[in-house]
């Protein structure tokens, strides 16, 4: 079987992180970046997967909008297209195993599944929660599930294509201090071969 490797990368842009714990008015700047590599089938089936790792890098301009330890663990992605509908999920867990032992010790899971619907003219329906437990939390502060979803819209500027979208989601489950709402507002710029 030949493989390729694909190589997303994420950096957390937190343009602002309120402090809910007091009238501080909270943090702006960077968070850690994470990146991932998936080693693939070059020529997939009707079901298309990744295995590999994940790094955590902290790059963080703030202490509270990282974690200040360097993490890494493993990596899945499964998706499918059938006809205009894109489904499928992905699942890491990192361990921190380097960084600041002022800090706690990172043990995350993170799951992210995503349903899409294509429409006419670039547009599309979707939701793609991310749902989080954090290992070194008490049990009822462990998990953050959010339900909800939103849509977007393939656009161009000259060649360009970019991927712009919104998602609004209400966490069922969520730890004490976390929210009971998210609203995810992302900008894709997309380098198609």
């Amino acid at each position: 079987m030949e493989t390729g490797i694909l190589l997303p990368e994420q950096l957390l842009l937190c343009f602002n992180q309120p402090d809910i714990a007091s009238n501080s008015g909270g943090e702006s700047g960077l968070g850690d970046i994470n990146t991932t590599l998936w080693l693939s089938p070059s020529k997939p089936g009707k079901l298309i997967w990744g295995l590999g790792p994940i790094l955590q890098i902290p790059t963080a301009t703030d202490d509270s909008l990282g974690t200040g330890k360097w993490a890494a663990g493993p990596s899945i992605v499964l998706l499918t297209v059938q006809g205009k509908w894109v489904v499928g999920g992905l699942a890491n867990n990192i361990w921190s195993y380097a960084g600041d032992s002022d800090r706690d010790d990172v043990n995350q899971f993170l799951l992210q599944y995503f349903v899409n619907y294509n429409l006419p003219n670039g547009w599309y329906l979707t939701s793609a929660p991310i749902n989080t437990a954090n290992w070194e939390a008490d049990n009822d502060n462990r998990w953050t599930i959010p339900l909800g979803g939103g849509g977007g819209k393939i656009i161009k500027i000259g060649k360009l294509p970019i991927n712009a979208q919104t998602q609004a989601f209400y966490n069922v489950e969520h730890p004490d201090s976390g929210p009971e709402w998210q609203l995810r507002v992302q900008i894709q710029l997309l380098f198609p071969r």
